[in-house]
């Protein structure tokens, strides 16, 4: 471990340093329907949620957040004391606006570029990436080149993107050839190397603090539980092995790429797959009661499709894990924004959102 890093752990215990937990200057989100604050209202494309019931719990109402309230990026910038991030596509994403950060992520999108294209217009992570160079030449006009520097250095990049390339690409061969040509193992590594190269991408523009989220155990979500596949409380075992192969090469990832900038920049990998199943495998204990069907939604396990346009949701959310076919609701989104956060290295490794706010 960097001794940077074990000298973080040391001393992350003492009160008068957690305050540096609001050091980041800002926060740049890219990712796809778990984390899109809106982007897709602004495109062509049938992944949209800016109606209700969606939003039924969120101040904004039906903002085209995928979800009944807030996103884990929501609460992750409560946490550090950033507003709530502009959508890139907004109106709003101009002028003082975007100084505490922006919000790239869009439904549908994926690490690969056709991820996504059934669904029509989306932004591919590698678009996603083009728009923050744009952001980027905004903010070049607001300050010197010294202090653009040390704010990009002191920015958290917050990544959650992989679902896609498997729900709305690999796991659809009607659609995609993908799993034609690739096995599980090979495909998890193409999609490694292609993420590989945009981090690097973003990481020359100048941005040093990275938080990687992994993929969460889709086999688990409705709309896997739908197929019919897996017996009663049961999780589709060969969509969770597929992404477990991706969520390894991604953790091993992050080890090469702090060896390789040892001191100079920090990558952390967020073990979303582990966390979900915490929260499976102890629904009661934190309040979950119904863990296998969406809070709105049709068919088997309320798993067939997104929450119909003004289709009334169930009443007691905070009940339930999954909002719709796909996505969690805000209370699971809570957990998960708590664990990056704060959590401890089986969550959040090699250190967690808190400690990376100290270097």
């Amino acid at each position: 471990m960097p001794f940077v890093l074990a000298t973080v752990l040391i001393i992350i215990s003492s009160t008068e340093l957690i305050v540096a937990q609001t050091a980041f200057t800002a926060m740049f989100a890219f990712g796809d329907s778990l984390t899109d604050p809106g982007n897709n209202n602004y495109l062509n494309s049938l992944a949209k949620a800016n109606y209700i019931p969606y939003g039924v719990d969120f101040y904004q109402g039906p903002s085209g957040r995928f979800c009944n309230g807030k996103t884990v990026v929501d609460f992750l910038g409560e946490m550090m004391g950033i507003p709530v991030l502009p959508a890139y596509t907004s109106p709003f994403a101009t002028g003082q606006n975007i100084l505490k950060g922006v919000n790239y992520a869009s439904a549908a999108g994926g690490i690969l570029q056709e991820t996504g294209h059934n669904l029509g217009e989306r932004f591919s992570l590698s678009q996603q990436v083009e728009n923050f160079e744009n952001t980027l030449n905004v903010l070049r006009s607001q300050m010197e080149d010294e202090e653009l520097s040390d704010y990009l250095a002191k920015a958290l990049v917050v990544l959650s993107l992989g679902s896609n390339d498997y729900i709305n690409n690999y796991l659809q061969p009607s659609f995609y050839t993908t799993s034609y040509i690739y096995n599980p193992k090979d495909y998890a590594d193409l999609l490694v190397n292609r993420y590989t190269r945009q981090i690097l991408a973003i990481h020359s523009l100048g941005l040093r603090k990275f938080f990687i989220a992994g993929i969460g155990p889709l086999g688990c979500i409705p709309n896997q539980l739908a197929t019919g596949a897996p017996g009663p409380g049961k999780c589709v075992d060969y969509t969770n092995e597929v992404v477990t192969m991706f969520n390894e090469r991604l953790q091993s990832l992050v080890d090469e790429l702090n060896n390789k900038y040892n001191n100079e920049s920090i990558f952390a990998y967020g073990n979303s797959f582990g966390a979900v199943v915490d929260i499976l495998n102890n629904a009661r204990a934190y309040g979950f009661r119904v863990t296998d069907k969406g809070c709105c939604g049709i068919g088997r396990n309320k798993g067939q499709v997104t929450c119909l346009p003004l289709s009334v949701p169930c009443i007691k959310r905070n009940e339930y894990m999954f909002w719709d076919a796909f996505h969690p609701t805000q209370a699971v989104n809570q957990i998960l924004a708590d664990r990056a956060f704060s959590g401890s290295t089986f969550y959040t490794y090699p250190l967690n959102i808190q400690q990376m706010g100290l270097l």
